[in-house]
């Protein structure tokens, strides 16, 4: 990050509220051509800072091992290869022709029964007893990291959420999607609200993005949201009466080798518009981890809501609405202390000690901040000054036990803001 960037940073995250989303005005799309005209700091001050979408074209993986190796010579899938590396994998495969809830149900399926069923239903004209199935969010780098597969770009590598499950070896939100001509995934919005990147190995999609807060438009009389946001019901006011006031989707056709950056906070809807690989991630960063705590506070208050009645009579309620809030976003508040925690001591640590030569050499999220230089560490160390601060006056959260949390809040917020002093001395 170079200074001007800094002061940019600064001077936005000073002037708008600390969980703003950006505004998105019109349908364009930036096109991103060339890759050695684009840096890390026009990526951050022109896209993560405003919260707007952008295409990387197809240069920008063309030197990805799974480009080279995953692809036949006309654009297609390489079955045999694919299954000569990862025929032994079990995946999870959802089916796209069943609705449940606002998903589709998912399996657990040996890979080479999955590209079996993937070559007959080409055969068969995309048609399948089975339905149409896709698979979705396998962790393959973290089941095969011997594989030459994709190097994650720059402009991505300020990843607080695969930093941090990396560190405590739980999980992971780095994907890989593998399905035929007509799967797709239905209306939502990422995990934490956090960014997406999506690379194209083979095959072509099609993104319907809703900037955020557009999605409060498409909520039906009872607030929830559409499973498919095409579908004709919408257009009935009388289950959607707010769908007169949404704006038309921003419309994406992604090629082969491009990348689409979705912003943090923005529903979409995605089809593959022919046999499609691809590669994706989940980040969060300085730039929308307000967001993610914003996000976080919402879920708590809606599960409050939802067993209010059981308040009086329990006495661990405000436990259990943790536990329930774990349950289903994967993270409660005592996490995300955590979660912040590890994200500052890793920049405290490369601001106080830098790294020698063995450690700069390797692939680790203390390389990385190197990399990206002392002044998006100490930007980083300021974001997560500010809702750490919003965390430890937080109600819900001093109610809970916060004996087990170490260093103490007030303790790791002194550490954190004499970080940032010493380094903009």
């Amino acid at each position: 990050m170079d200074r001007a960037t800094f002061a940019c940073s600064t001077a936005f995250f000073r002037d708008y509220s600390s969980s703003s989303q950006g505004t998105f005005c019109g349908g364009h799309v930036d096109f991103i051509e060339k890759v050695e005209s684009f840096t890390y700091s026009d990526f951050f001050r022109d896209y993560l800072i405003p919260n707007h979408p952008c295409i990387f074209s197809a240069k920008f993986t063309e030197e990805w091992g799974s480009r080279r190796n995953w692809v036949t010579w006309d654009g297609k899938p390489d079955f045999d290869y694919l299954l000569q590396k990862f025929g032994d994998a079990v995946v999870p495969v959802a089916n796209c022709d069943v609705k449940e809830y606002n998903s589709n149900p998912k399996e657990q399926l040996p890979f080479k029964e999955y590209v079996n069923y993937w070559k007959e239903y080409i055969k068969n004209g995309y048609r399948s007893s089975r339905g149409c199935l896709y698979l979705k969010d396998w962790h393959l780098s973290r089941a095969f990291p011997e594989q030459d597969v994709y190097t994650t770009p720059v402009y991505f590598s300020s990843d607080w959420l695969n930093e941090y499950w990396d560190a405590v070896a739980v999980d992971d939100y780095r994907f890989v999607y593998m399905g035929p001509k007509g799967s797709w995934t239905p209306f939502h919005a990422d995990v934490f609200r956090s960014y997406s990147w999506s690379a194209n190995i083979c095959g072509r999609k099609k993104w319907l993005l809703y900037p955020a807060g557009q999605e409060e438009y498409l909520k039906d009389r009872h607030g929830n949201l559409p499973f498919d946001v095409t579908a004709p019901s919408l257009q009935d006011r009388s289950i959607y009466p707010r769908y007169d006031q949404s704006q038309p989707p921003v419309e994406i056709v992604q090629e082969a080798g491009e990348i689409v950056f979705i912003p943090s906070g923005w529903h979409h809807q995605v089809y593959n518009l022919e046999d499609t690989i691809s590669i994706n991630h989940n980040w969060v960063n300085g730039c929308n981890v307000a967001i993610m705590w914003c996000f976080l506070q919402d879920e708590l208050a809606a599960v409050q809501r939802e067993i209010n009645e059981w308040k009086d009579p329990m006495d661990d309620w405000h436990l259990q609405c943790q536990l329930i809030m774990k349950s289903c976003t994967g993270i409660d508040y005592k996490e995300f202390y955590n979660f912040l925690k590890v994200i500052a001591e890793n920049r405290i640590s490369v601001l106080e000690n830098g790294l020698d030569d063995e450690a700069s050499a390797k692939n680790t999220p203390k390389a990385a901040i190197s990399t990206l230089g002392m002044l998006h560490a100490v930007f980083d160390l300021k974001r997560a000054v500010k809702v750490l601060t919003s965390l430890s006056a937080n109600e819900d959260f001093k109610k809970l036990d916060l004996t087990s949390l170490s260093p103490p809040p007030e303790a790791l917020l002194h550490h954190l803001k004499a970080a940032i002093d010493t380094a903009l001395l």
